[in-house]
């Protein structure tokens, strides 16, 4: 099964009027190049852009991406063939962002918090997720989806689940003044569009996360957005949230892409606010599909305050971060058996999909056999040099 119908499906619907930048591995330097989408071309502005940190901390991204000079384009044809064969020994997309830290919100849905509560009650066990779920969407539900998270309401909640027994860590950070607020994954390590995405082989209960992740600057400030595969392992993190690097931080388990969709005039904060993001999985043994659509009007947390909470005086981040807002989606359709809700197999197609920001889509693979990452921060630097770009960075 190809992971696409059209290789133009990864493109936003608007892709004539965005400011679409990514990053391109090029085999003859043996790294990755920065690129900006110039019609049917791809850009090569690796010479005034050497990481695409460097353009994102720039005073005006969208402004810099379009006036950079480019040494060399490449096919947008060519290049998403390539990307999309699965099998590409020539230059292919790779996730749009280097410097930048992979950093990941929690539940920041209604519908998501209440899922992390079943794993909690279930204690990873997928075969009791059934039961908790018709218990807890009937018990607190609708409590839980009309309150402002950090508002009186919702500290008044608070104290009324305490006293019937309900308070969980999970209630705290989806309602309290604090958002969970993580490390996804190290710098670099994220796969991008048409590359394979990994689950870990110790799960036997995991999900995909489609989320609209936010570009910010070290200032704090959101320059762009692409799209994000959270991948989490449902059951390790349901036996303790304490496991949440180990649920959530595998070989392949972050994706982004295709590009970053800068802002400007085409593509504004309000566009991010109201954004619809499609999930598309397609079994490939089984013949499963699974369809739905996520509504990012109904976060909990406007993606600019989780921005603001994660950048500032407290900690900083002086290359960036990509930022996921999270999901609303927690799949829960049977796909094992009666009961069992939903989990991946092997050679899943998982599509996530905003008309404004395009298509990401990936293939699943065993974390442990997906293609090692071996491309750190030292590889990096040393292909830079070799490259005589070394001494741009940051410059």
């Amino acid at each position: 099964m190809h992971l696409v119908i059209s290789n133009n499906d990864v493109l936003p619907t608007d892709a004539g009027i965005a400011t679409l930048v990514g990053r391109v591995f090029d085999p003859e330097v043996a790294g990755p190049c920065v690129v900006v989408v110039r019609g049917s071309e791809l850009a090569d502005i690796t010479e005034t852009f050497p990481s695409m940190s460097d353009l994102l901390e720039s005073s005006d991204p969208a402004r810099a991406a379009r006036s950079a000079k480019a040494r060399r384009s490449w096919s947008m044809e060519d290049i998403l063939e390539n990307s999309l064969s699965e099998d590409s020994r020539g230059p292919h997309l790779l996730a749009p962002v280097d410097l930048s830290v992979i950093k990941a919100a929690g539940v920041t849905f209604a519908a998501s918090l209440i899922e992390r509560l079943i794993e909690e009650r279930a204690g990873g066990d997928p075969a009791k997720a059934e039961q908790f779920r018709g218990e807890l969407e009937a018990v607190i539900g609708a409590e839980i989806a009309a309150v402002v998270p950090g508002s009186k309401d919702a500290e008044r909640l608070k104290v009324d689940l305490q006293e019937r027994g309900l308070w969980s860590q999970y209630l705290e950070v989806g309602l309290g003044p604090d958002p969970e607020i993580f490390t996804k994954a190290p710098v670099l390590s994220a796969v991008g569009c048409g590359q394979l995405i990994g689950v870990a082989a110790v799960s036997c209960w995991s999900n995909p996360e489609p989320e609209i992740a936010l570009a910010v600057s070290s200032t704090g400030r959101i320059v762009g957005a692409t799209l994000g595969n959270d991948v989490n392992l449902r059951d390790v993190e349901g036996r303790s949230a304490l496991l949440l690097p180990k649920a959530k931080d595998n070989n392949a388990s972050a994706s982004a892409g295709p590009f970053i969709r800068l802002l400007d005039d085409s593509f504004t904060l309000d566009d991010i606010r109201v954004a619809e993001v499609r999930l598309e999985v397609l079994g490939e043994d089984d013949g499963f599909v699974m369809d739905g659509v996520s509504q990012m009007d109904k976060i909990s947390r406007d993606p600019a305050s989780l921005a603001e909470y994660a950048v500032g005086d407290a900690h900083q981040y002086p290359d960036g971060i990509l930022l996921y807002t999270g999901t609303l989606f927690s799949p829960t359709r049977d796909r094992e058996g009666l009961g069992l809700g939903f989990t991946h197999h092997l050679d899943d197609i998982v599509r996530i999909s905003s008309p404004k920001l395009g298509m990401l889509v990936n293939r699943v693979a065993q974390s442990e056999k997906a293609p090692r990452w071996e491309f750190g921060l030292r590889r990096f630097i040393s292909n830079l040099h070799s490259r005589g770009l070394s001494a741009n960075v940051g410059a």
